[in-house]
C-alpha cells in the first residue's frame, strides 16, 4: 500500500516504532483536546448557535446575527471582554498590522521585547523602508532581544522606566528564527512583571500557531490585546481565511475603526457567507490541532533519530505547532519540503522550488499542497534559503495524514545520502 506513494518499508517501521514510543505523550495530548474541546462546546450552548446563525450578509453587513455572535464566542473562549473575528483581514499579518496602526499615533514607542518580528512585518514597522510603513508615520520602534530563549528582564525594565512606551509587542511563535517559542507561562510572567512597573503599557501579543496548543490564551493571564489568523489553529482547515483581534473592549473598538473606518467600526462587515464555515472550524480546531500537535512530536522524535537537531525536542512542553529541523544543508531542506509537497492532497505533482515572495528577505521554499492557499494548520513545511538551513512544518489536518506525510519527507531526504 505504501509502495504506492513511493515508501519503503524501512521508512514506514521507524516511523511507527517512533509512533509506539509516543504513546504517553498523546495521551496528554487528548486530555488537553478533551479540555478546549469542552471549553469550544460550553460557548456555543451558551450563546444558543443555531442555524440562523448561518445566514449571510451583503454590502454593508449590517446587523449581522452570525457574525456578531461568533465575536462573543471568540471572546468568551478566550476570556476576555471583546473579539473582532472578521473575513476581510487577509492574513496573521494584516491583522496585526491593522492592531499596530489601530493602537498607535505619531511619536508613540512601539517595543518588541522578543527581537525581530517575523519577516512579513518588517516593512509594516519600517525596518524594511516603506512610504506607508509605521515609521513613515512617525511611530518609533525599538526591539530588545530574549537571552537564554527567556526575556531579558533587566534590559526591560532599564527601557520602560527611561522611555514612555506605548505598546509592547510579543510574538510568541519563533517566526523564522532559531529561539524557541515562547509558552504561556513565560507569557504570564513577563505581563506581570511590565505591569507592575508601567500599567498604562499596552501588551500585544502575536497567538499565530499558539491557540489550544495549551489551557489558556494569553489575555486571560493579563495581556491587553492578542492577535491570530483563522487559517492557523482556529480555523480548524475549514475557514477560508480570516483573522481575529481580541481583548480589552476599547483596544478592540480602535482597531475595528481602522479596519473599516471611524464612526462605523465593527457596524460594517458583510459576512459573505463565511459564518458557518468559521463555526464549524472553530468546532473542530481543538480536535485539529491536537493532530498538529501529534505530527509535530512524531516529526521532532523521528528526524532526531535520523542524527538531525530538532526544536523542540519530542519530549519538551511546547508553546505552538511549529517543528523545526536544523539540516545545515540547503539541499535537504529542499528535499524534505519537496516530500511534504508530494504526500500533499492538492498539487501534490508540483515540484517546489525556493524563491523570491513578497514581504520576505530570502529566497522561501514553501510546500502547503492545501485547501486553502497559504492555510498552514493543514500539513506545510517552509523555510528561507539562509543558514542553518531550518524546516519549519507545521499543521496536520488529521494524525494520519501527518504520518503519511512525515514518511515521504524522510523516504526523500533518505533516497539522496
Amino acid at each position: 500500500m505504501y509502495e504506492e506513494l513511493g515508501i519503503t518499508e524501512k521508512t514506514v517501521h521507524l516511523i511507527n516504532e517512533c509512533d509506539k514510543e509516543l504513546q504517553e505523550q498523546f495521551q496528554q495530548i487528548d486530555k488537553l483536546c478533551d479540555y478546549n474541546s469542552l471549553r469550544v462546546l460550553s460557548s456555543f450552548h451558551k450563546f444558543q448557535v443555531s442555524e440562523a446563525h448561518f445566514n449571510a450578509t451583503t454590502g454593508y453587513g449590517y446587523n449581522d446575527l452570525g457574525r456578531d455572535t461568533i465575536e462573543k464566542i471568540f471572546a468568551d473562549i478566550f476570556g476576555c471582554e471583546d473579539a473582532l473575528v472578521r473575513s476581510q483581514f487577509i492574513s496573521g499579518s494584516h491583522a496585526l498590522t491593522v492592531c499596530f496602526f489601530g493602537l498607535l499615533r505619531p511619536g508613540d514607542v512601539l517595543l518588541s521585547i522578543c527581537g525581530k518580528p517575523y519577516d512579513t512585518l518588517d516593512e509594516v514597522i519600517g525596518i524594511v523602508e516603506n512610504a506607508s510603513s509605521l515609521k513613515s508615520f512617525g511611530v518609533i520602534y525599538d526591539q530588545i532581544d530574549l537571552v537564554d530563549n527567556d526575556f531579558d528582564y533587566d534590559r526591560i525594565k532599564d527601557y520602560i522606566t527611561t522611555h514612555k512606551v506605548k505598546v509592547i509587542e510579543i510574538q510568541r511563535s519563533k517566526g523564522y528564527s532559531t529561539r524557541k517559542s515562547l509558552t504561556i507561562d513565560k507569557v504570564e510572567k513577563i505581563i506581570r512583571f511590565i505591569k507592575e512597573i508601567d500599567n498604562d503599557i499596552i501588551i500585544m501579543i502575536d497567538n499565530c500557531y499558539c491557540e489550544f496548543v495549551s489551557k489558556v490564551e494569553p489575555v486571560a493571564v493579563g495581556a491587553d490585546i492578542m492577535v491570530g489568523s483563522l487559517i492557523k489553529n482556529l480555523g480548524g482547515g475549514i475557514a477560508p481565511n480570516g483573522a481575529y483581534i481580541a481583548g480589552r473592549h476599547d483596544l478592540v473598538e480602535l482597531c475595528a475603526e481602522r479596519l473599516t473606518l471611524p464612526g462605523e467600526g465593527r457596524e460594517v462587515g458583510p459576512s459573505l457567507g463565511i459564518n458557518k464555515q468559521i463555526l464549524q472550524g472553530l468546532f473542530m480546531a481543538p480536535s485539529v490541532v491536537a493532530s498538529a500537535l501529534k505530527t509535530a512530536i512524531l516529526t521532532s522524535k523521528v528526524l532526531e533519530k535520523l542524527g538531525y537537531d530538532v526544536e523542540p525536542k519530542y519530549n519538551e512542553e511546547r508553546a505552538d505547532i511549529v517543528q523545526n529541523i536544523i539540516f545545515r544543508n540547503p539541499e535537504k531542506l529542499i528535499e524534505f519540503t519537496r516530500g511534504i509537497q508530494e504526500a500533499s492532497p492538492i498539487d501534490s505533482n508540483a515540484i517546489v522550488e525556493a524563491s523570491d515572495m513578497p514581504g520576505y528577505t530570502s529566497k522561501v521554499i514553501m510546500a502547503a499542497g492545501a485547501f486553502t492557499q497559504g492555510s498552514s494548520i493543514e500539513l506545510s513545511c517552509d523555510g528561507p534559503i539562509r543558514e542553518p538551513y531550518i524546516a519549519y512544518m507545521q499543521g496536520s489536518l488529521t494524525y494520519p495524514y501527518g504520518k503519511l506525510g512525515l514518511m515521504k519527507a524522510v523516504e526523500k531526504i533518505l533516497e539522496n545520502e
